[in-house]
């Protein structure tokens, strides 16, 4: 890891931070390329293309429903209870955060409000190739499931045999995929977004996934929703002389085993830590299945913060803003409000980042790459559409007829002011031709 040592109120730079892009201009091609050609000849495109990537051949890429179901008598009861555990932590965590419409009736008669609406349709993009994620399928189809999302499809990357594995296939049926389909990459993505003959269209596309994913769901972003461009992973643990460095090693190293692109952040008051904390890192690699990624990881994207003080550590974090933060001080939650960027916080040495990746609850989808200077975790929300509600009575709308008027002129906009007139003048000649009709009676 890489050590930087910071002068009072000094930000990391872009230079030192080393986050990865994955948006070169050789994925971004290829991948145009895979999305026109799925999107012109349909399951033809998908087929080759997972022939090519997954070295799969392909006859039809939905699993019939039994496949699902199966899946849970092939996984061990332990892993089948930590599912059932961790789904039961999320669903209670999300169902909070569920909207409800309302409506509001002024003194004038007029109503306004939002309507909250699910969304039809979504695509989960769950990930293969060096691990297994089956929390990403929890974390994704839950609160779709939650907003009430009838049509919950999900799509992954096929086992060379054509399989997906019973883990994947267990967490979709706790979760409540409605649809799985074996295909993963970029024409996955295209498949989801412009339909094929075997995966019709949805609304929006979730999940995370590698260089080539991302670029597709930037791609196709505005003709389908997305809930965010996920970038390489990244933690980074905010630390005082109180902490251990043992708990510092591992807790990055957790996530520099993800993937030799995750970004790992250290961030201290006390210099005596580092050499410490190195160390212990040295130590853990010995025993770590993972070490090659893990130590790619560290040696290329990991990067250490000296600060000279408080205010600076904390400037570095919220100049940062990582994916994920964790806060090994002396009193953490007296820094939650000094905390300004960050995707998820996990406060003392008890709560390692792993607990936010599978059981804690709250979501394990993340903005990446600095994006939580403007973004949340996914959510129900994400689910949802809201549909502004107004009604206007008469008195209403002679209320504010001037004030549109004005407006209308200000903006140039003749018709848009003639609109709220057009109905009082309507009125108007309608009540003397009543009355010209009454004394024509007479």
């Amino acid at each position: 890891m890489r050590i930087v040592t910071l002068a009072p109120s000094e930000a990391p730079s872009l230079e030192t931070l080393q986050r990865s892009t994955s948006f070169d201009a050789e994925v971004q091609t290829t991948v145009a390329e895979i999305i026109e050609n799925v999107r012109t000849q349909g399951d033809e495109a998908l087929f080759a293309y997972t022939e090519q990537f997954d070295k799969v051949r392909l006859e039809e890429t939905r699993l019939p429903e039994a496949a699902t179901v199966q899946a849970l008598r092939k996984v061990s009861r332990s892993v089948t209870v930590a599912l059932e555990q961790a789904a039961k932590n999320i669903t209670a965590y999300h169902e909070q955060q569920m909207e409800k419409s309302w409506f509001e009736t002024r003194r004038d008669g007029s109503v306004v409000g939002s309507k909250i609406t699910p969304l039809e349709s979504v695509g989960i993009y769950v990930p293969g190739g060096r691990a297994l994620y089956p929390s990403t399928v929890l974390m994704n189809a839950i609160p779709a499931r939650i907003a009430g999302v009838r049509r919950i499809v999900m799509c992954t990357p096929p086992r060379q045999d054509g399989s997906i594995d019973p883990v994947i296939l267990a967490a979709a049926q706790i979760a409540g995929v409605t649809e799985i389909h074996a295909v993963g990459g970029a024409q996955a993505i295209a498949a989801l977004a412009y339909g094929t003959q075997s995966i019709a269209a949805v609304n929006k596309i979730t999940g995370p996934g590698n260089a080539y994913v991302a670029a597709a769901k930037r791609q196709v972003a505005g003709d389908v929703g997305i809930d965010m461009i996920a970038g390489p992973s990244e933690v980074l643990v905010l630390a005082d002389d109180t902490a251990e460095p043992a708990l510092i090693a591992i807790d990055l190293m957790a996530q520099a085993e993800h993937d030799p692109q995750a970004a790992c952040y250290f961030v201290t008051t006390d210099e005596s830590l580092v050499e410490e904390v190195l160390e212990e890192i040295q130590e853990f690699l010995i025993d770590s299945p993972r070490a090659e990624i893990t130590k790619e990881s560290l040696d290329n994207n990991g990067v250490i913060f000296v600060a000279p003080d408080l205010q600076t550590a904390l400037l570095a974090v919220n100049t940062i803003a990582p994916e994920h933060l964790e806060v090994q001080m002396e009193n953490p939650f007296d820094l939650l409000g000094l905390i300004d960027n960050a995707g998820a916080i996990f406060l003392g040495p008890w709560t390692p980042e792993s607990v936010g990746d599978y059981v804690a609850g709250p979501n394990h989808t993340l903005p990446t790459s600095s994006t939580a200077r403007f973004s949340s975790p996914l959510s129900v929300n994400d689910f949802l559409k809201r549909s502004s509600i107004i009604s206007y009575t008469y008195a209403a709308l002679k209320k504010d007829a001037e004030t549109i008027t004005t407006l209308a002129e200000c903006e140039g906009l003749w018709a848009h002011g003639k609109a709220a007139r057009a109905r009082f003048e309507l009125l108007e000649n309608r009540e003397e031709n009543e009355v010209e009709n009454d004394k024509a009676d007479e």
